[in-house]
Formats: structure tokens, C-alpha cells, sequence
């Protein structure tokens, strides 16, 4: 009776150990694959150089990220485990982090609020925005097994992109731009080096999203977004900064004024033409008519125009208060 009891106690442990505990699910925002004796369940003879993920690993790269594809678990269930097999769940929803956020290091950065790059000028400037991420469903080996802490990768190479971008940035070069002040007054040149990496916010974030395309290929992590929303100069040149960009803006004020000055002028100008024209053939078209009759009364006859001349004498003395009469002596 001992021994029976030990023996159903057994099967009833057994049962809700590796029986029960092996029914699960997978949620909607999940993905799961299946490890049986620690090896992953793969698709046969097919990597990630066979996906559209690695078109933009360089060539030197391509075999060193040569993953195997594994057999993804979509959501649903219940699905059934052995004991001897194991379940690996990734939530593929997308995240945001602020960009300046160590995983390794929560007080780095100024405590995760600003990341310090050093311009082409040789100044550090602080940089503040947030990166969207999400898990690269087609290549979760790379994310699961490829590497120790995607994130902790993905974030250094990110940064390292960046800081890489910063450097040697160099405005592009655009027609009207002010020529930039000689290379010894370092104050002006950091100016105007931040200025426009400010301008130019929008170029450094699409540049940061066309760099980061392999990391699906390299890491699983998929970068959906880069927004860098702030740069800040040097505490000891942000006065001087502001005086830059207080002249650059009175001049940028004065040539506008100067120019719609110019600009209503010619307007001026042009409507005045305008008008005189106009007056000019008003002036013209009564002696033009006065010709055509003239003519017309020349084609009757020669006694016609002398007629019209004597009428016309007429009507002026009739309308004349006064007339003087030259007479020859």
C-alpha cells in the first residue's frame, strides 16, 4: 500500500510538472520559437542572406551575420511543450528610448538625459531626442541566441553612427549663404558649425535611419525611427552663440526690408509707365481719328476739306466771346 501510494504520488507530480506546465500561449504582440535540447527548430537550408533584410550589410559583412532562419510560433494557442523542449517568447511591439539611455550604465550621460558629441570644431555639444525600435520578426535567431544583449548593441551602434555623422558633418552648401568667418576665430566658426547642425535636423535624422537599416541583419532589432529634437552648445559659448545668431537675424531682417523696399519700388516704377502710357495714347488717338477724317474728306474733293475748314472756323467764332481780326494796311 506504501509502495502504491509513493507510485501515484509520483504520476500525479509528473503529470502537473511536464503534462500541464507544458500547455501555453502565445499573447498578440508575442512571437515564440522552439529550442528541443537546447537547438533551435530552423527552416532547412535557409539563412538571412536569403531575406531582402540583408541588402544593406556591406560585402565584408554578409558572412559574418549569416544567420539560420527559425520556425516562428505565431500568437494563439494553446500549444503543447515536452520537458525536454523550450519556449523563447519576443515581444515585437515597438519601443521608444531616449537615446542617451545606457543600458549598462543608467548614470552615464548625465543620467540618461543628453549624449555629448564632438562637432568638426572640436566642441562638445549635448544631444537630446528618442530612437523607435521593434524586434526583427525575420530574424529572431540574431536576437534570441546571435546576441548576448541586442539592445546594449543596437544603442552603441547607434551612438557610434552619430558621433561618427557629428564630426564630420559639414552644412551643404547653399547659393546666398554668408561666407563663413576665417578659421582662427573658433567662437564664430563653433557658431556657426551648430548653427547648422540645427538647420539641418531633418538631413541627420534621415542619414541616422539610412545607416541603421542593417541592424535587423546584424542584431534583429529593427530602428523604425530617429528623432534627434535638440543640440546645445557649450556653456562657453552659448553667449557668444546668441550674438551671432542676434546679427545674423538683424542682417538676415535688413536685407529683407532692402529687398521688399526695392521690390515696391519697381512696382512703382512700373505702374507709372503704365499710366503715362495711357495718357500718351488717350492724347494720341483723338489727332489719329482726326487724320482718318481728314483724310476720308480729301478723298471727296478738293472743295470738301476747304468746307470743312470754313464749318470749323464758324463753330469757334460762334463759341468765341471775342475775336480779333488781323487786318493788312
Amino acid at each position: 500500500m506504501y509502495v502504491t501510494g509513493i507510485l501515484v504520488g509520483f504520476v500525479a507530480w509528473f503529470l502537473v510538472r511536464y503534462l500541464a506546465a507544458g500547455i501555453y500561449t502565445v499573447d498578440q504582440n508575442e512571437r515564440a520559437v522552439k529550442t528541443v535540447w537546447g537547438r533551435a527548430q530552423r527552416v532547412p537550408k535557409v539563412t538571412t542572406l536569403d531575406d531582402p533584410i540583408a541588402e544593406h550589410l556591406r560585402p565584408e559583412e554578409r558572412e559574418r551575420y549569416r544567420y539560420p532562419q527559425l520556425r516562428i510560433i505565431p500568437p494563439g494557442g494553446p500549444h503543447f511543450r515536452w520537458p525536454w523542449e523550450r519556449i523563447h517568447k519576443v515581444n515585437i511591439a515597438t519601443q521608444t528610448a531616449n537615446m542617451a539611455y545606457d543600458p549598462e550604465d543608467p548614470r552615464a550621460n548625465h543620467g540618461g538625459t543628453m549624449l555629448e558629441a564632438v562637432t568638426k570644431d572640436q566642441l562638445n555639444v549635448g544631444l537630446t531626442g528618442q530612437i523607435r525600435y521593434r524586434v526583427a520578426e525575420r530574424n529572431l535567431y540574431a536576437y534570441v541566441f546571435g546576441v548576448k544583449d541586442p539592445i546594449i548593441h543596437v544603442m552603441g551602434y547607434f551612438i557610434s553612427v552619430l558621433r561618427e555623422r557629428i564630426a564630420n558633418f559639414e552644412a551643404p552648401a547653399r547659393e546666398g549663404d554668408p561666407v563663413s568667418a576665417p578659421t582662427g576665430d573658433a567662437i564664430l566658426s563653433a557658431g556657426v558649425s551648430i548653427n547648422d547642425l540645427r538647420k539641418n535636423l531633418r538631413d541627420l535624422n534621415e542619414h541616422m535611419e539610412q545607416e541603421c537599416l542593417s541592424s535587423s541583419a546584424r542584431y534583429g532589432v529593427v530602428l523604425d525611427a530617429s528623432l534627434i529634437t535638440g543640440i546645445d552648445p557649450p556653456q562657453e559659448v552659448e553667449s557668444a552663440l546668441a550674438a551671432i545668431n542676434t546679427a545674423h537675424n538683424s542682417v538676415s531682417s535688413d536685407i529683407s526690408l532692402a529687398q521688399a523696399s526695392a521690390d515696391q519700388k519697381i512696382v512703382q516704377s512700373r505702374r507709372a509707365v503704365e499710366i503715362e502710357t495711357l495718357r500718351a495714347q488717350a492724347e494720341i488717338e483723338p489727332l489719329t481719328s482726326l487724320a482718318q477724317q481728314l483724310g476720308l474728306l480729301r478723298k471727296s474733293g478738293p472743295e470738301a476739306l476747304s468746307a470743312y475748314l470754313r464749318n470749323v472756323r464758324l463753330s469757334l467764332f460762334g463759341a468765341a466771346e471775342r475775336a480779333i481780326m488781323e487786318v493788312e494796311r
